[in-house]
């Protein structure tokens, strides 16, 4: 069994920060790519940063230069900091992560945290 258990969302001013963390813990081979996504009422949910095991990160274009993805491997955590946050950020922000365990790769998500900036 596997989870993955987010934390650090709230309610924040326009031009304020956050910084969300998610933690993996189980039966855990290794972690491949790790993500976070947002999804607001109503709409798909939308791929916002991803890093790779070895470091390597992709972000969203309207996200770029503002958030930033990292992760400790030591600790089968990623981060999300956000910075210069917008009222469009605010969205439920989900952790995804793929994980090996008994040599298969399952794709798990976190519950999701709120995230709500005001203007």
């Amino acid at each position: 069994q596997v989870q993955l258990v987010e934390s650090g969302g709230g309610l924040v001013q326009a031009g304020g920060s956050l910084r969300l963390s998610c933690a993996a813990s189980g039966s855990i081979s290794s972690i491949n790519d790790m993500a976070w996504y947002r999804q607001t009422p109503g709409q798909q949910r939308e791929l916002v940063a991803t890093v790779t095991s070895g470091g390597s990160t992709n972000y969203a274009d309207s996200v770029k230069g503002r958030f930033t993805i990292s992760r400790d491997n030591a600790k089968n955590t990623v981060y999300l900091q956000m910075n210069s946050l917008k009222p469009e950020d605010t969205a439920v922000y989900y952790c995804n992560a793929l994980i090996v365990h008994w040599d298969l790769e399952y794709d798990y998500w976190g519950q999701g945290t709120q995230v709500t900036v005001s203007s």
